[in-house]
């Protein structure tokens, strides 16, 4: 191999720095961004759930998840700072950390871990084209789903859970392969939607009996005991959790910061997730609040109230708005499936065999394996509690952030050499020792054993919220004790 054949073996088109012409994105799609990533059924059920595992303490929920939200906001921004910056996708960025054989590798976890979540969710997502599809032939023909064809089973799905699923592969990776620009119309456009989804969700609980309703939500904001001690462990907590919630969105954040225009724009967009999770946690609040109290008249009756909003259409008896609500769900689903799991898993496994695999072909690989575990989410992983395995690898993620983030500010003061950053050559900069850093692949790995320790150790469970920033605590410390000069 020539010396000119091995050097190109690590540049890839779709890892170089992005052209200044691309550059597009502004604070408003940050804000489209950060909306995404709170548009769940997952984000919905976790905000309702604090407020009633808290009892509706609106100061320990609302204060916590602000506060939360700040760490959030302090770690995108250090981490997106050098994407931006330079135009580069986290795994680039963590060769001049781990060397350019170790950001394959540990880049490669986060890939594991993406393309096992996108399987996850895209089961999810398939449920709900089930319910839509069923909800069809029904309102055809009510006899028509007791057919023996839809009664038989294979590998726990049905023919429609078969179609469901197939679909929701196929459409997620028609659209989101097809570049990040389309990408981020997707994001825009699910984001606005949604809201407007939920606008209409807010509006039907309402007018179902305004008085009734704006009452029991308004009941909700109970100042007493306001500065109670009693409330700081709990404040704590709800922090840790919605810090917990956005975590593995902070390590690949700079995979969209890179497209940001400029530094000020970054800053102003990550802002805006205070705003997403204001407008967010109101809606979510106020339709759990207020159709529980509707339909049961028990919103003190916490134990029974309805945190799931398929839950909550299922109670409302009215077709129109159980299609709505459905179709975004799906479109909510969807777009946190691309953020999440489907965009950072593109770039590390195009880092991981960056002359063998561009957008598209790495799409096809998510694909496919998301597929094989969407099929056995039910009758084999959900039932063999893979789920902590996953954990374990993830416990990698906060570790990674801290020598990141002291690498980059720290020991090599916010520069970095462009051209070695792509070198397999002996003597360029990020070569190390045959392409690892060994100084942070031993820091990396301290902090592993502090965050995973929190998974696997039942006495050390209450700081799971919390592993991943005490994991890159320890490495951030480790890493400036061992590289500094």
């Amino acid at each position: 191999m020539s010396p000119q054949k091995s050097k190109n073996t690590l540049i890839n088109w779709d890892l170089v720095t992005v052209n200044p012409s691309n550059k597009v994105w502004n604070w408003k799609d940050l804000f489209c961004f950060w909306g995404v990533n709170i548009q769940s059924v997952i984000g919905f059920s976790l905000i309702t759930s604090l407020y009633v595992i808290y009892n509706l303490n609106t100061f320990v929920v609302l204060f916590g998840t602000l506060l939360g939200s700040l760490m959030v906001y302090i770690f995108s921004n250090l981490i997106g700072k050098p994407s931006q910056k330079f135009g580069l996708p986290f795994v680039v960025l963590l060769r001049s950390s781990l060397g350019i054989r170790g950001a394959q590798y540990f880049g490669f976890l986060r890939s594991l871990v993406g393309i096992f979540m996108f399987g996850i969710q895209t089961y999810f997502l398939s449920k709900a084209f089930g319910y839509l599809v069923r909800i069809i032939f029904f309102s055809l023909d009510n006899e028509f789903l007791n057919k023996e064809i839809f009664l038989i089973f294979f590998m726990g799905l049905n023919i429609i859970d078969w179609f469901s699923i197939s679909f929701a592969m196929i459409i997620q990776i028609i659209l989101f392969s097809v570049g990040m620009n389309f990408n981020r119309k997707l994001i825009k456009i699910s984001a606005i939607t949604v809201y407007i989804g939920m606008a209409i969700f807010f509006f039907t609980v309402l007018l179902s009996d305004v008085k009734l309703t704006t009452s029991a939500f308004f009941d909700t904001f109970n100042i007493q005991n306001f500065f109670n001690k009693d409330n700081f462990v709990p404040l704590l907590t709800v922090t840790g959790t919605i810090f917990a919630y956005f975590s593995i969105i902070i390590l690949s954040f700079g995979d969209f910061s890179r497209y940001v225009k400029n530094e000020n724009e970054l800053k102003k967009g990550n802002l805006s997730l205070f705003l997403n999770l204001i407008i967010f946690s109101f809606f979510a609040l106020f339709i759990v609040v207020g159709s529980d109290t509707f339909l049961n008249s028990n919103s003190n009756n916490l134990d029974k109230i309805l945190t799931n909003p398929t839950d909550i259409i299922g109670k409302l008896d009215n077709l129109l708005i159980t299609n709505l609500v459905l179709i975004f769900i799906i479109i909510a689903s969807g777009s946190t499936n691309l953020i999440a799991n489907f965009i950072p898993s593109q770039y590390s496994l195009i880092n991981f065999a960056p002359s063998s695999l561009n957008f598209k072909s790495s799409s096809y690989i998510i694909a496919i394996v998301g597929f094989v575990i969407g099929i056995f989410w039910l009758t084999i992983f959900s039932q063999i509690g893979i789920l902590s395995l996953i954990d374990t690898v993830a416990a990698f993620f906060g570790p990674l952030f801290g020598l990141m983030i002291t690498d980059f500010y720290f020991i090599k003061k916010t520069n970095l050499i462009n051209k070695d950053i792509y070198s397999l050559e002996s003597n360029g900069e990020y070569y190390f020792s045959s392409g690892w850093h060994v100084k942070g692949v031993y820091s990396l790995f301290l902090g592993f054993i502090f965050s995973a320790s929190t998974i696997w150790n039942l006495n050390l469970s209450y700081l799971q919220s919390y592993a991943w920033i005490i994991g890159g605590l320890v490495t951030s410390i480790s890493y400036y004790l061992l590289a500094r000069k």
